[in-house]
């Protein structure tokens, strides 16, 4: 398995929306994302309209519009995709799960290549397949709190409360200011945090 430049520019696009999600702003325009990541936005506009196919974000018109999840980030499994961008996850075909595709081996029972890619494909989807995007953001911003960095999107010069209908902020708001206020404030207790060792 080798990861793309769209795959990888995929992943990093829901994780800014998870992010960002995560500090109060569920919605994020192309342009937003596109001067962050420094890609073009046509090309960020075509990952979005993939993953909107999928079901992974939903989309908004108008001045307030963009992008945002559209399942839980819990849901959102790196595994899944990494398969939707760039294929399956196993170096040859003949171990894939997704794509069987025999190979001209003449004795694949007994290939011993077959049997070593199929661990290294064991191996990878066991791993991008328990972690969560809701994983990977609390990683990131723990790291961000670690290191004393502010976090994009924290500060955005549009209130919240023009863009999300009250009832949906008031059940969302308390958690998102907390997250929010972690890096408004002093955050020398979160300093000794370390991120989970991921492999």
């Amino acid at each position: 398995m080798k990861l793309s430049k769209r795959g990888e520019y995929t992943l990093r696009a829901l994780i800014d929306l998870g992010i960002a999600s995560e500090l109060g702003w569920p919605m994020l325009q192309v342009s937003e994302l596109a001067t962050k990541e420094k890609l073009p936005i046509k090309f960020l506009e075509q990952i979005f309209a993939q993953l909107k196919a999928a079901g992974y974000v939903e989309s908004r018109r108008g001045k307030f519009g963009g992008y945002s999840l559209a399942r839980p980030m819990n849901r959102i499994k790196f595994g899944a995709i990494i398969r939707l961008i760039d294929g399956p996850l196993a170096p040859i075909r003949c171990v894939s799960q997704t794509s069987y595709v025999r190979c001209s081996c003449p004795d694949e029972i007994h290939c011993g290549l077959r049997m070593l890619m199929l661990d290294v494909r064991n191996a990878i989807s066991t791993l991008l397949d328990r972690f969560t995007l809701a994983d990977i953001v609390e990683i990131t911003l723990r790291k961000y709190r670690r290191d004393k960095v502010t976090p994009p999107f924290l500060h955005r010069s549009i209130p919240l409360t023009s863009v999300l209908p009250q009832r949906k902020e008031a059940l969302r708001g308390k958690r998102r200011a907390a997250a929010r206020n972690r890096f408004s404030g002093s955050s020398g207790s979160e300093t000794n945090n370390h991120p989970p060792n991921v492999r």
